[in-house]
């Protein structure tokens, strides 16, 4: 079914909306909770509440690109858990994340936070732009699914260890360009 039509569905009040939802984007949705909390019982919960917060905000929005709508939803529920639940050190994955991508990434603790978040993440589009995309995809896969590196090795026939360093030139070189921009690490 197009997203189009499971929209309308949702416009209607069809609860064949979220059935038609998790049989298009339900794979999806999962994989980026798992990638995040590293648990499949919390990763059904926020896919859960994705379909239950679709259901609560179409309408009134009707989004562009349905996939990416409920990505990022799925997404900012399973951070959000995984913030509750980081006191109880129970998810490895989201820790590995940010920690690759600290040195990358500029502190937002200052009084500028919400222009800098702007400018940042303009800059950060840019940058994204401006590789090729297979490491543009790559990139998002790792650092916004938070697929792991394994798997991703696997699908690009490469070794974990090679697939590493290529991870590591592209953070090198976002650090650089952030540097450049006048961001300091």
């Amino acid at each position: 079914m197009e997203d189009w039509q499971i929209i309308d569905l949702y416009f209607k009040r069809d609860e064949a909306a979220i059935s038609e939802t998790d049989k298009k984007y339900g794979g999806f949705c999962r994989g980026v909770a798992i990638n995040i909390l590293s648990s499949d019982e919390d990763a059904k919960e926020c896919v859960n509440d994705t379909w239950f917060q679709a259901w609560n905000a179409i309408p009134p929005q009707r989004p562009d690109k349905l996939g990416a709508w409920l990505g990022r939803v799925v997404r900012n529920i399973a951070i959000n858990l995984w913030n509750k639940n980081r006191r109880k050190k129970r998810y490895a994955g989201m820790e590995q994340l940010l920690k690759e991508l600290e040195d990358c990434i500029p502190s937002s603790k200052t009084v500028e936070h919400e222009i800098e978040e702007k400018e940042l993440t303009e800059v950060l589009n840019t940058w994204l732009a401006s590789l090729s995309k297979n490491d543009r995809i790559l990139f998002m896969r790792r650092y916004w699914n938070g697929e792991m590196l394994n798997n991703l090795a696997k699908e690009y026939g490469a070794t974990p260890g090679k697939l590493a360093k290529r991870m590591y030139k592209l953070r090198q070189n976002l650090k650089s360009m952030l540097e450049k921009e006048g961001y300091s690490l």
